[in-house]
Protein backbone atom coordinates (compact mmCIF):
# COMPACT_ATOMS: atom_id res chain seq x y z
CA UNK A 1 0.00 0.00 0.00
CA UNK A 2 1.54 3.28 -0.97
CA UNK A 3 2.09 5.84 1.82
CA UNK A 4 -0.07 8.65 0.89
CA UNK A 5 2.88 11.12 2.09
CA UNK A 6 5.15 9.86 -0.55
CA UNK A 7 2.17 10.14 -3.57
CA UNK A 8 3.33 13.67 -2.97
CA UNK A 9 6.90 13.66 -3.21
CA UNK A 10 9.23 15.26 -4.26
CA UNK A 11 7.84 18.12 -2.19
CA UNK A 12 8.64 21.56 -2.25
CA UNK A 13 11.80 22.33 -0.09
CA UNK A 14 12.99 19.38 0.48
CA UNK A 15 16.45 17.85 -0.66
CA UNK A 16 16.35 14.02 -1.37
CA UNK A 17 19.40 11.61 -1.61
CA UNK A 18 18.87 9.03 -3.87
CA UNK A 19 20.48 5.79 -4.07
CA UNK A 20 20.83 4.80 -8.06
CA UNK A 21 21.98 1.47 -9.04
CA UNK A 22 25.61 0.28 -8.78
CA UNK A 23 25.54 -2.16 -11.58
CA UNK A 24 21.93 -3.60 -12.31
CA UNK A 25 19.52 -1.08 -13.54
CA UNK A 26 16.57 -3.16 -12.24
CA UNK A 27 17.58 -2.13 -8.99
CA UNK A 28 16.60 1.91 -8.97
CA UNK A 29 13.10 1.34 -6.63
CA UNK A 30 9.68 2.67 -8.11
CA UNK A 31 9.92 5.83 -5.67
CA UNK A 32 13.48 6.74 -6.45
CA UNK A 33 12.20 6.81 -10.11
CA UNK A 34 9.42 9.12 -8.96
CA UNK A 35 11.60 11.10 -7.48
CA UNK A 36 13.94 11.83 -10.04
CA UNK A 37 11.02 12.20 -12.63
CA UNK A 38 9.66 14.96 -9.99
CA UNK A 39 12.62 17.18 -9.42
CA UNK A 40 13.05 20.44 -10.16
CA UNK A 41 16.78 19.73 -10.42
CA UNK A 42 19.29 17.03 -10.24
CA UNK A 43 23.05 17.29 -8.47
CA UNK A 44 24.95 14.67 -9.60
CA UNK A 45 28.63 13.82 -9.74
CA UNK A 46 28.68 13.59 -13.15
CA UNK A 47 26.10 15.04 -15.75
CA UNK A 48 26.92 12.74 -18.47
CA UNK A 49 26.93 9.62 -16.88
CA UNK A 50 24.19 10.57 -14.68
CA UNK A 51 22.17 12.03 -18.02
CA UNK A 52 22.73 8.30 -19.89
CA UNK A 53 21.31 6.47 -16.54
CA UNK A 54 18.17 9.12 -16.45
CA UNK A 55 17.60 9.17 -20.49
CA UNK A 56 17.79 4.88 -20.15
CA UNK A 57 14.92 5.36 -17.28
CA UNK A 58 12.82 7.96 -19.66
CA UNK A 59 13.12 10.96 -17.22
CA UNK A 60 13.80 14.12 -18.45
CA UNK A 61 15.53 16.56 -15.47
CA UNK A 62 17.82 19.24 -15.37
CA UNK A 63 21.09 18.01 -13.89
CA UNK A 64 23.38 20.22 -12.48
CA UNK A 65 27.06 19.07 -11.65
CA UNK A 66 28.17 18.53 -8.01
CA UNK A 67 31.25 16.77 -7.13
CA UNK A 68 34.13 17.67 -4.82
CA UNK A 69 35.54 20.00 -7.09
CA UNK A 70 32.66 22.75 -6.95
CA UNK A 71 30.99 22.18 -4.03
CA UNK A 72 31.74 25.16 -2.18
CA UNK A 73 30.03 27.17 -4.83
CA UNK A 74 27.33 24.56 -5.37
CA UNK A 75 26.12 24.57 -1.71
CA UNK A 76 25.37 27.82 -1.51
CA UNK A 77 23.15 27.74 -4.76
CA UNK A 78 21.72 24.47 -3.92
CA UNK A 79 20.49 25.94 -0.58
CA UNK A 80 19.06 28.94 -2.25
CA UNK A 81 16.95 26.81 -4.22
CA UNK A 82 15.50 24.62 -1.72
CA UNK A 83 14.66 27.84 0.07
CA UNK A 84 12.77 29.04 -2.89
CA UNK A 85 11.17 25.75 -3.21
CA UNK A 86 12.61 23.64 -5.21
CA UNK A 87 12.88 20.42 -5.04
CA UNK A 88 16.05 19.16 -5.44
CA UNK A 89 17.61 14.92 -5.46
CA UNK A 90 21.12 13.98 -4.61
CA UNK A 91 22.72 11.12 -6.79
CA UNK A 92 26.42 10.13 -6.79
CA UNK A 93 27.79 8.05 -10.03
CA UNK A 94 26.56 4.95 -8.01
CA UNK A 95 24.79 4.09 -4.88
CA UNK A 96 23.85 6.03 -2.31
CA UNK A 97 25.01 9.96 -2.42
CA UNK A 98 27.25 10.88 0.99
CA UNK A 99 28.87 7.96 0.65
CA UNK A 100 32.57 8.75 -0.29
CA UNK A 101 31.10 11.91 -2.15
CA UNK A 102 30.39 15.43 -1.37
CA UNK A 103 26.55 14.60 -0.88
CA UNK A 104 27.25 14.40 3.17
CA UNK A 105 28.35 18.52 3.18
CA UNK A 106 25.12 19.01 1.39
CA UNK A 107 23.01 17.23 3.84
CA UNK A 108 24.71 18.82 6.42
CA UNK A 109 24.46 22.09 5.31
CA UNK A 110 20.69 21.55 4.07
CA UNK A 111 19.98 20.44 7.95
CA UNK A 112 21.72 23.56 9.48
CA UNK A 113 19.88 25.72 7.10
CA UNK A 114 16.65 24.09 8.75
CA UNK A 115 15.56 22.04 5.79
CA UNK A 116 13.83 19.03 5.23
CA UNK A 117 16.84 15.93 4.01
CA UNK A 118 15.06 12.91 3.14
CA UNK A 119 16.94 9.91 1.97
CA UNK A 120 15.42 7.75 -0.58
CA UNK A 121 17.05 4.15 0.14
CA UNK A 122 18.96 1.95 -2.65
CA UNK A 123 21.64 0.21 -3.44
CA UNK A 124 25.28 0.14 -1.36
CA UNK A 125 28.55 -1.64 -2.52
CA UNK A 126 29.44 -1.42 1.60
CA UNK A 127 26.03 -3.39 2.44
CA UNK A 128 25.89 -5.42 -0.83
CA UNK A 129 29.76 -6.62 -0.26
CA UNK A 130 29.10 -7.67 3.36
CA UNK A 131 26.06 -9.40 3.30
CA UNK A 132 27.36 -11.49 0.91
CA UNK A 133 31.60 -11.76 1.85
CA UNK A 134 30.13 -14.61 4.42
CA UNK A 135 31.83 -12.77 7.08
CA UNK A 136 30.91 -11.69 10.49
CA UNK A 137 28.81 -9.00 9.77
CA UNK A 138 26.57 -8.20 13.09
CA UNK A 139 28.88 -5.55 13.78
CA UNK A 140 31.71 -4.12 11.14
CA UNK A 141 33.76 -0.47 10.13
CA UNK A 142 33.50 1.12 7.09
CA UNK A 143 36.56 3.16 5.77
CA UNK A 144 36.42 3.86 2.21
CA UNK A 145 39.01 4.87 0.61
CA UNK A 146 42.57 4.63 2.24
CA UNK A 147 45.10 7.39 1.61
CA UNK A 148 46.69 6.50 -2.30
CA UNK A 149 50.05 6.78 -1.29
CA UNK A 150 51.88 4.00 0.30
CA UNK A 151 53.05 5.56 3.70
CA UNK A 152 50.50 7.36 4.49
CA UNK A 153 47.82 4.17 3.77
CA UNK A 154 50.37 1.81 5.77
CA UNK A 155 49.72 4.14 8.87
CA UNK A 156 46.66 4.04 8.49
CA UNK A 157 46.22 0.33 8.57
CA UNK A 158 48.86 0.54 11.27
CA UNK A 159 46.29 2.41 13.20
CA UNK A 160 43.60 -0.04 12.23
CA UNK A 161 45.52 -3.30 13.34
CA UNK A 162 43.66 -3.77 16.94
CA UNK A 163 39.88 -2.90 15.41
CA UNK A 164 38.17 -6.22 15.96
CA UNK A 165 35.37 -5.58 13.84
CA UNK A 166 34.93 -6.45 10.18
CA UNK A 167 36.51 -4.10 8.07
CA UNK A 168 34.91 -2.65 4.70
CA UNK A 169 37.13 -0.80 2.12
CA UNK A 170 36.90 0.96 -1.13
CA UNK A 171 39.76 0.81 -3.67
CA UNK A 172 40.84 1.79 -7.34
CA UNK A 173 41.73 -0.99 -9.61
CA UNK A 174 44.82 0.29 -10.37
CA UNK A 175 45.67 0.26 -6.75
CA UNK A 176 44.78 -2.70 -5.77
CA UNK A 177 47.52 -5.03 -5.53
CA UNK A 178 49.60 -1.80 -3.35
CA UNK A 179 46.87 -1.74 -1.27
CA UNK A 180 46.85 -6.23 -1.06
CA UNK A 181 50.58 -6.16 -0.52
CA UNK A 182 49.96 -3.43 2.28
CA UNK A 183 47.27 -5.39 4.05
CA UNK A 184 49.64 -8.53 4.13
CA UNK A 185 52.43 -6.66 5.72
CA UNK A 186 50.71 -4.82 7.83
CA UNK A 187 47.72 -6.80 9.15
CA UNK A 188 48.94 -10.58 8.38
CA UNK A 189 46.68 -12.82 5.76
CA UNK A 190 43.35 -12.24 7.74
CA UNK A 191 40.29 -13.69 5.71
CA UNK A 192 39.32 -11.22 3.08
CA UNK A 193 36.37 -11.10 0.17
CA UNK A 194 37.20 -8.28 -2.71
CA UNK A 195 34.08 -7.73 -4.87
CA UNK A 196 34.42 -6.23 -8.21
CA UNK A 197 31.12 -5.52 -10.42
CA UNK A 198 28.61 -5.93 -7.89
CA UNK A 199 25.24 -6.55 -8.95
CA UNK A 200 26.52 -6.86 -12.74
CA UNK A 201 26.61 -9.97 -14.88
CA UNK A 202 30.30 -10.66 -14.18
CA UNK A 203 30.21 -9.85 -10.72
CA UNK A 204 33.36 -11.22 -9.03
CA UNK A 205 34.09 -12.18 -5.28
CA UNK A 206 37.34 -13.28 -4.92
CA UNK A 207 38.88 -14.44 -1.73
CA UNK A 208 39.48 -16.36 0.65
CA UNK A 209 42.28 -14.39 2.58
CA UNK A 210 44.67 -11.81 1.53
CA UNK A 211 47.22 -13.65 0.03
CA UNK A 212 44.89 -15.65 -1.76
CA UNK A 213 43.41 -12.49 -3.30
CA UNK A 214 46.75 -11.10 -4.30
CA UNK A 215 48.07 -14.02 -6.04
CA UNK A 216 44.81 -13.83 -7.93
CA UNK A 217 45.04 -10.48 -8.58
CA UNK A 218 48.45 -10.73 -9.99
CA UNK A 219 48.05 -13.27 -12.06
CA UNK A 220 44.57 -11.42 -13.44
CA UNK A 221 45.07 -7.59 -13.48
CA UNK A 222 41.58 -5.78 -11.53
CA UNK A 223 38.87 -3.89 -13.57
CA UNK A 224 36.33 -1.62 -12.06
CA UNK A 225 35.75 -0.56 -8.73
CA UNK A 226 36.97 -2.85 -5.92
CA UNK A 227 34.93 -3.27 -2.01
CA UNK A 228 37.09 -5.24 0.26
CA UNK A 229 35.20 -7.28 2.74
CA UNK A 230 38.47 -7.87 5.72
CA UNK A 231 38.48 -9.68 8.88
CA UNK A 232 39.08 -7.86 11.58
CA UNK A 233 41.91 -8.51 14.44
CA UNK A 234 41.82 -11.47 16.59
CA UNK A 235 40.20 -10.47 20.32
CA UNK A 236 43.25 -10.25 22.16
CA UNK A 237 43.87 -12.54 24.56
CA UNK A 238 43.61 -12.18 27.95
CA UNK A 239 46.41 -11.77 30.75
CA UNK A 240 47.37 -14.61 33.22
CA UNK A 241 46.53 -13.27 36.90
CA UNK A 242 49.06 -15.65 38.40
CA UNK A 243 48.83 -13.46 42.15
CA UNK A 244 52.15 -14.16 43.62
CA UNK A 245 54.39 -12.89 40.92
CA UNK A 246 52.31 -9.68 40.68
CA UNK A 247 52.34 -9.26 44.29
CA UNK A 248 55.76 -9.71 44.03
CA UNK A 249 56.08 -6.76 40.96
CA UNK A 250 53.68 -4.38 42.90
CA UNK A 251 56.04 -4.88 45.99
CA UNK A 252 59.61 -3.89 44.05
CA UNK A 253 57.50 -0.88 42.68
CA UNK A 254 56.48 0.27 46.26
CA UNK A 255 59.59 -0.54 47.16
CA UNK A 256 61.18 1.55 44.61
CA UNK A 257 59.28 4.42 45.58
CA UNK A 258 56.15 4.93 44.19
CA UNK A 259 53.06 5.04 45.99
CA UNK A 260 50.25 2.19 46.62
CA UNK A 261 47.92 4.02 43.78
CA UNK A 262 51.26 4.93 41.48
CA UNK A 263 52.62 1.12 42.10
CA UNK A 264 48.97 -0.79 40.77
CA UNK A 265 48.63 1.77 37.43
CA UNK A 266 52.04 1.45 36.55
CA UNK A 267 51.73 -2.32 36.66
CA UNK A 268 48.31 -1.73 34.74
CA UNK A 269 49.94 -0.33 31.37
CA UNK A 270 52.72 -3.06 31.90
CA UNK A 271 50.80 -6.14 32.39
CA UNK A 272 47.14 -5.35 30.85
CA UNK A 273 45.62 -6.12 34.26
CA UNK A 274 42.96 -3.57 35.83
CA UNK A 275 44.44 -0.96 38.24
CA UNK A 276 41.58 -1.22 40.74
CA UNK A 277 42.15 -5.31 40.52
CA UNK A 278 45.97 -4.56 41.21
CA UNK A 279 45.84 -1.90 44.04
CA UNK A 280 43.19 -4.19 46.25
CA UNK A 281 45.59 -6.65 45.51
CA UNK A 282 47.85 -4.68 46.95
CA UNK A 283 45.90 -4.35 50.51
CA UNK A 284 44.98 -8.14 50.69
CA UNK A 285 46.66 -10.03 52.78
CA UNK A 286 49.05 -12.44 51.30
CA UNK A 287 48.34 -15.80 50.96
CA UNK A 288 50.29 -18.96 52.08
Amino acid sequence: MQDPVQEHEPAAGVLYLVGTPIGNLDDLSPRARRVLAGADRVACEDTRRSGLLLHHLGIRAPLLSFHQHNQTARIPQLLAALEAGEAIAVISDAGLPGVSDPGQELAAAARAAGRQVICVPGPSAVTTALVSSGLPMGRFCFEGFLPPKGGPRRQRLEALAGEERTLVLFEAPHRLLALLEDLLAVLGDRPLQVARELTKRHEEQVGPTVAAALEHFRRTPPQGECTLVLGGAPPAAAPVWDEADLRRALDALVAGGLSNREAARTLAERSGHSRRDLYALLHREPSD
